[in-house]
């Protein structure tokens, strides 16, 4: 494995100080834990549009979603063309609602609305959410640069780790949207950079390119028929749908920036702007796994040594040279689509370059961890700490926590990336996961916003009818072979539609039959 010239690791590490100098410059404001998690309200709608559009375009789009066009098609693109309608709704009716609250946590109203447990339950989701996505973003990282630099992928997430945490300890909201606002234009010319490369290599060009595709069905958005099993078009649309429903109402990192916006039409106007970035940017990637392909499917023996890599990480320590072949010849390109991107930038981009598009997937997972750190540190201070802990924290002290909180999320982040180590797509994890976990949160905040009648008893209750049918949903394909009539029959990115509507609609349900009674009984 060849390490990085030396210009590449200079230039990489110009940018990893710039990012800590960011953290030290802001430090200086950073006195209260007002100024740490809302810095004062003050910061313009464009500067939050884009580091919500940065937060948005993690490393798991960067690796994650060229690798999935590689193995697959554009199916997971129509995650994209769900985002304006939950925009619209979010833009209309959530901004709004949390600006009006005031409260800096997204949960807080949740305990007003139905009860601590409600809070709590909300909370639990959140941090569980954000450690998923902090894990399979540090891994994404290690993946690309193990190949490009050699280093082991543990190491490599413990050095940016400790980067990460300390900009975003030193400089607070502020330091993370403005670091986000340099990244998202070091990730977005990376990616233009990558594709320039990948076409002026290809013999044919963009011809051959499409030619290619076409025949392989690459440019497919998955099948339209109503069809809910496989990954089809309906599926991952009502999947983005929801999945970005919970991002804009119910996710503290982008719920934080409302706050951070001088008015609730400057916040509004920041969902739009990441938006209109981000669905051209995502379509950017998708185009950039298609290419990857055709340009592999022309020199197929470039393949060999991913899937030589490949087969080693499947086996156990010390197998056989033919044991290692046997697994090499029956991999498939969704196998080992998430290694293509970095194998491509470690044979064929020149000195110099690399550098710049490695910083550029380094700002693509520290946007997303430092604003995953700062968000889980707000809500741990706010909804556990303060509420029953210490309700009367001192400004010091709650400052201090912050810290301690931002430094501890980082360390988990770090170790489920470590223990993610092995998995076969970063972006079909992370769909996973989220899905999971938001879909209890995003039914009940439904429930409570939308059902003034629901009170305590059904939302309780509705909760506890939708966490069994997510658990369901979710496990029940472990069960043996004579309970399979009682497997999930359908597409486990379902999971949040379902698990939503499921608490949404029993809330709704017994709210109705509790009112019939009460007009009964009268």
């Amino acid at each position: 494995m060849k390490g990085l010239p030396l210009v590449d690791l200079a230039i990489i590490f110009i940018y990893l100080v710039g990012m800590i100098l960011v953290g030290v410059y802001f430090s200086r404001k950073n006195k209260n834990s007002e100024q740490f998690t809302k810095a004062s309200g003050l910061i313009p709608g464009w500067a939050i549009g884009l580091s919500i559009y940065a937060t948005f375009l993690s490393s798991n789009t960067f690796l994650g979603v060229p690798g999935k066009a590689f193995g697959s098609n554009w199916n997971a693109f129509v995650f994209s063309i769900s985002m304006p309608l939950a925009a619209w709704i979010a833009s209309k009716y959530f901004v709004p609602f949390y600006r009006n609250t005031g409260e800096i946590s997204a949960y807080t109203h949740l305990e007003k609305r139905f009860g601590a447990w409600a809070r709590v339950y909300a909370v639990v989701c959140f941090l569980l959410t954000q450690l998923a996505r902090m894990g399979s973003i540090f891994f994404g990282i290690a993946l690309s640069l193990q190949a490009l630099t050699g280093y082991s992928m543990q190491m490599i997430m413990i050095v940016m780790g400790i980067c990460i945490i300390v900009y975003t300890v030193l400089g607070g909201i502020e330091a993370v949207i403005w670091t986000e606002v340099v990244q998202a234009v070091v990730k977005t010319f990376g990616a233009l950079l990558i594709l320039y490369l990948i076409i002026s290599n290809m013999p044919g060009g963009v011809s051959k390119i499409v030619e290619i595709g076409q025949s392989a069905n690459k440019f497919s958005l998955g099948s339209f028929k109503p069809d809910f099993i496989g990954s089809s078009f309906w599926v991952v649309l009502l999947y983005g749908f929801f999945i970005n429903l919970n991002n804009f109402g119910m996710d503290q990192n982008y719920i934080q920036r409302y706050h951070t916006a001088s008015s609730s039409k400057a916040a509004s106007k920041s969902i739009w702007l990441c938006v209109w970035l981000y669905i051209p940017a995502s379509l950017l990637f998708f185009i950039i796994g298609s290419c990857l392909y055709a340009y592999y499917e022309i020199n197929p023996e470039l393949v060999q040594s991913i899937k030589h890599q490949v087969a080693i990480e499947r086996l156990p320590l010390g197998a056989s040279a033919a044991e290692v072949l046997k697994v090499q010849h029956a991999l498939l390109p969704s196998d080992y689509g998430d290694k293509i991107m970095p194998h491509f930038m470690v044979t064929k981009i020149p000195i110099g370059l690399v550098g710049l598009i490695v910083s550029a997937i380094l700002s693509a997972a520290m946007s997303t961890i430092s604003s995953g750190m700062n968000a889980s540190a707000t809500v741990f201070s706010v909804d556990i700490y303060k509420r029953y802990f210490k309700p009367d924290v001192t400004e010091k002290q709650n400052l201090s926590l912050l810290h301690l909180a931002t430094i501890g999320f980082g360390l988990l982040g770090m170790i489920a990336g470590i223990a993610m180590i092995g998995v076969k797509s970063i972006l079909d994890v992370w769909w996973e996961l989220s899905g999971i976990f938001a879909a209890g949160m995003l039914g009940l905040f439904l429930l409570g916003i939308i059902s003034r009648q629901t009170k305590n008893h059904e939302a309780i209750t509705a909760t506890i009818i939708g966490i069994a049918v997510i658990i369901w949903m979710t496990f029940s394909s472990l069960l043996p072979p004579e309970y399979e009539v009682f497997r999930n029959p359908l597409h486990k990115n379902m999971i949040i539609v379902i698990g939503t509507l499921t608490i949404f609609l029993a809330g709704l349900f017994l709210t109705k039959i509790k009112n019939r009674k009460t007009k009964t009984a009268h």
